[in-house]
């Protein structure tokens, strides 16, 4: 047992040492600190913590740099961009030349890869479970985001939570045609004529809940009028006997249907666009036919796996909108029937969840499903 001297020392001790200590708590920190990473420089920038720093002593502790590390360092290697399709197509037209402005303006090369299959959602799969760290992107679509995941019966991502909008690059618009045995030049003679015998009138698609099929279906449904689908395998045979009048007309994505109309192998009646097409101006919209509030259409954007940095989203959406903005992308996307847009990511997102429900509407009305 302590004698009563031994006793008192130790409380004096004590008595100094935690009056010092609390002062001490309350001053740090005083002067900037070191955090030691025993890794070689490269690998995931930003991911030190996912948590917001906070207090007084944030800048002081250096956090703030590491936001602005991350912003100023990324890339430091080459980006993927999955395109969900094979090559060809309005897809590759327009993620090729963007792969090249990305590439030029990022200061790394940006390798497109086609991954098709699936509805493409095999490409999608791939950039869900890819790691959040912008170096694997999806060049995500109407099938990626709104369709395929409500036609299938085994999806296998969630297409809201497991991404991270970037920006909506562009959309392409739908055109309503017939052939040249039908006699009908109007949307509303179309109307009409449904109306005037139900169900007899043919409408060729790619396949149940293609672009196609579902354009038709949202037409359709609004007009109250009976058309008799006609599904394909694919888009090629659904043309060619629509040009050939076995079946009587179609509503499909205009970078297909144009050059018909333009050869005069079709006839146009209306086109799903704000204003007239410069290159086909005899053909009206469907707000002057009368249907202002037909919207459907196809569009492509950016997106990386859900929980990708803030720093890295912006940076790629700043990039991206330059591209798709640029005088050279905009004359490609005229020839494809399409109109560049570079949104915000948050207004993206809200985007992405509008069309997901606006095609549910449809694919749920129609029982439409896709194996």
């Amino acid at each position: 047992m302590k004698s009563a001297p031994d006793l008192l020392l130790l409380l004096a001790l004590l008595a100094c040492v935690f009056p010092a200590g609390h002062a001490a708590a309350q001053n740090y920190p005083t002067k900037s600190i070191r955090l030691i990473v025993p890794y070689p420089e490269g690998g995931t920038p930003g991911l030190v913590s996912r948590r917001p720093a906070r207090g007084k002593g944030v800048e002081a502790a250096g956090f703030q740099n590491v936001a602005l590390t991350t912003q100023q360092t990324y890339p430091t290697k080459s980006i993927r961009l999955i395109v969900p399709y094979p090559p060809g197509g309005a897809n590759d037209n327009i993620a090729r030349p963007l792969v090249l402005k990305l590439s030029e303006s990022m200061g790394t090369q940006v390798i497109l890869e086609n991954r098709g299959g699936g509805g493409a959602m095999i490409g999608a799969d791939i950039v869900a479970k890819a790691s959040a760290d912008g170096y694997t992107l999806l060049f995500c679509s109407t099938a990626t985001q709104a369709t395929s995941p409500q036609l299938f019966k085994h999806v296998p991502y969630d297409p809201i939570k497991d991404f991270e909008p970037i920006t909506l690059l562009a959309t392409t618009r739908v055109m309503a045609v017939v052939n040249n045995k039908v006699a009908v030049s109007t949307i509303k003679e179309l109307v009409d004529a449904a109306k005037a015998a139900p169900g007899k009138i043919t409408y060729a698609s790619g396949g149940p809940g293609s672009v196609s099929h579902l354009s038709v279906e949202i037409f359709r449904t609004m007009a109250g009028i009976d058309l008799l689908h006609i599904p394909y395998k694919g888009g090629g045979d659904s043309m060619t006997d629509t040009i050939s009048g076995r079946v009587d007309m179609q509503i499909n994505s205009a970078p297909s249907v144009a050059p018909h109309v333009k050869t005069g192998r079709l006839k146009a009646l209306a086109l799903a666009r704000a204003s007239r097409w410069p290159d086909l101006p005899n053909v009206p919209t469907f707000a002057e036919s009368g249907w202002p509030q037909y919207q459907a259409n196809g569009w492509y954007g950016l997106c990386a796996p859900a929980k990708t940095p803030r720093a890295i989203i912006d940076r790629l959406q700043r990039e991206a909108v330059k591209a798709v903005t640029s005088a050279d992308f905009r004359a490609r996307l005229t020839i494809l029937v399409g109109d560049p847009v570079g949104s915000s990511s948050k207004k993206f997102a809200a985007y992405i969840r509008n069309e997901y429900e606006k095609y549910g509407k449809v694919i749920k009305a129609t029982g439409a499903r896709a194996e």
